[in-house]
């Protein structure tokens, strides 16, 4: 798949900040005919850089290629499930056709979903699977999948290092209000447990590496800083704080930590050694897939999806993408080679000599 960025003129759209939960609302120049259908789409945060960076700009400009006269109607929630609902049902009073909805708290969401099956309003669950109720799709990555490349990596790292029996690990798990972070752990200990011993594991609210680097903090107390021989965190956010906690402890070497996300920072400390690894998803895919079926919806098709996942509910349509595991070895010939950062991004005067290293210009 081709995942170069797709150019949109600035003059091709018309941007107007409504009154309703902060959204913005796009329209094509000169479409802007009240019959034009509306395309929701409500993400959860911003302290992720993925959000606003990658599956906005994203999912916009696919929809724009596809459907040049539908109207965009976009909403963060900044982590706030009381935000998010004022954002949907603002979204659902202006007259939204479709919701693509990236849930804050994926089971505190089902009487929004409820509202929008009433109006009968179709709705694609993006990136967290929302329980509790049935719904036309949802768009992701094997989230298992990922948690389980994580805890092979971590274990790879230990093998390498032969420091596997000579420790024990810190698990620093994401959100508990996102379904996703079950996942990833239950991945991971598919992998880790037998294997490794866990010296503590944490559920950290809100994604926070603040609140991660707090819980690392604590797990260096408990378990004694030349106890601790890995980290397994969910995401690169996370593995920065968890970072700062070990060099505030006084780390001379850091110990393998796992990420996710490929967040520029990330991919910098991966190459200047001080993380092991992220997982690189492929958030244009996502996006676009997301995309293309709330147009699709909108025309009333309903394109047939490759699996199925029940979210105790129900079973929901479902399309699962790949993730990939991504070492300093990788960085080129994945997240640069794919656009996703170019070179001069990453190889700032401290990552120099590590993109030199490997073979990054």
């Amino acid at each position: 798949m081709n995942r170069g960025w797709l150019a949109v003129p600035l003059t091709a759209v018309t941007l107007a900040a409504t009154a309703c939960g902060g959204a913005t609302t796009t329209t094509p120049q000169g479409q802007e005919g009240k019959d034009a259908p509306t395309i929701a789409l409500f993400l959860p945060e911003s302290k992720t850089t993925r959000y606003e960076a990658f599956d906005r700009p994203l999912f916009e400009a696919k929809v724009k290629e596809l459907c040049a006269g539908c109207k965009l109607l976009y909403n963060n929630a900044d982590q706030d499930p009381a935000k998010q609902q004022q954002q949907v049902e603002a979204a659902l009073t202006q007259g939204a056709d479709v919701l693509v909805l990236d849930a804050v708290d994926a089971a505190a969401v089902a009487p929004l979903v409820n509202q929008a099956k009433q109006k009968k309003i179709p709705v694609i669950a993006y990136d967290r699977l929302i329980s509790g109720i049935g719904y036309d799709y949802f768009v992701s990555f094997n989230n298992v999948r990922v948690g389980e490349m994580q805890g092979q990596a971590l274990l790879d790292a230990l093998a390498a290092k032969g420091t596997a029996d000579k420790g024990q690990i810190v698990m620093i798990n994401g959100s508990p209000t996102d379904p996703s972070s079950a996942d990833y752990k239950k991945g991971a200990h598919n992998v880790l447990d037998g294997k490794v011993k866990i010296a503590q594991e944490f559920d950290t609210p809100d994604w926070s590496p603040d609140k991660a680097q707090q819980q690392m903090e604590q797990a260096i107390t408990k378990a004694g800083r030349d106890n601790i021989v890995g980290v397994l965190s969910a995401n690169d956010g996370m593995a920065g704080g968890a970072i700062a906690a070990m060099k505030r402890a006084g780390y001379k070497e850091l110990p393998p930590i796992t990420g996710q996300d490929a967040e520029l920072a990330a991919v910098q400390r991966i190459l200047t050694g001080e993380q092991y690894m992220t997982i690189y998803l492929d958030i244009r895919a996502e996006a676009e897939k997301a995309a293309e079926l709330a147009v699709a919806v909108t025309g009333n098709d309903k394109p047939a999806a490759a699996t199925t996942v029940n979210n105790g509910t129900a079973d929901i349509p479902a399309f699962l993408l790949d993730p990939i595991a991504v070492t300093a070895d990788k960085v080129k010939d994945t997240i640069v080679k794919d656009g996703f950062y170019k070179a001069s991004d990453i190889c700032t005067a401290e990552a120099k000599d590590a993109c030199a290293k490997a073979g990054i210009q």
